[in-house]
């Protein structure tokens, strides 16, 4: 494995797992809520009646890089994969985070810092899929 010196931004990276670690822990504190954005999202569309919290959390997932660009620091994006592709592997997410009760977010960042065992085993099982399926896709289906 090699690491691109040139985009290596540890600093970066850090600050960006604070600032993802207060508002977790802002949410928790001052609302009592987990931040898992597939429970936000899901209680926004299964007609939750605390809906503004939810919007103004997924608003400000979608306006963090609207503000970036407007500061100048656009984020670019490069996705190398077809419609098809992303639509199934949407789908599949949605699977997973059906059957863990919860996202990447919710049981890696909030579960954990929370001492959860099912967080634990639900973010084992998500990195060892996450490993497993760009090993098949990089080695075996070649891409």
């Amino acid at each position: 494995m090699l690491i691109d010196v040139n985009h290596f931004t540890p600093g970066l990276s850090l600050a960006g797992g604070l600032v993802i670690g207060l508002a977790a822990a802002v949410l928790v504190l001052f609302n009592g809520r987990i931040a898992g954005i597939s429970g936000i999202l899901g209680g926004l569309l299964g007609g939750a009646r605390d809906v503004g919290w939810r919007v103004a959390f997924l608003l400000g997932l979608v306006g963090a890089p609207v503000l970036a660009a407007w500061l100048g620091a656009p984020v670019h994006v490069d996705i190398r994969s077809s419609w098809s592709g992303l639509l199934v592997a949407g789908f599949l997410v949605g699977i997973g985070t059906r059957y863990a009760s919860g996202c990447t977010s919710g049981h890696g960042v909030c579960g954990l810092s929370r001492g959860s065992v099912r967080s634990l085993v639900a973010t084992a099982i998500f990195m060892a899929v996450a490993f497993l399926t760009v090993f098949v896709q990089r080695h075996v289906i070649g891409g």
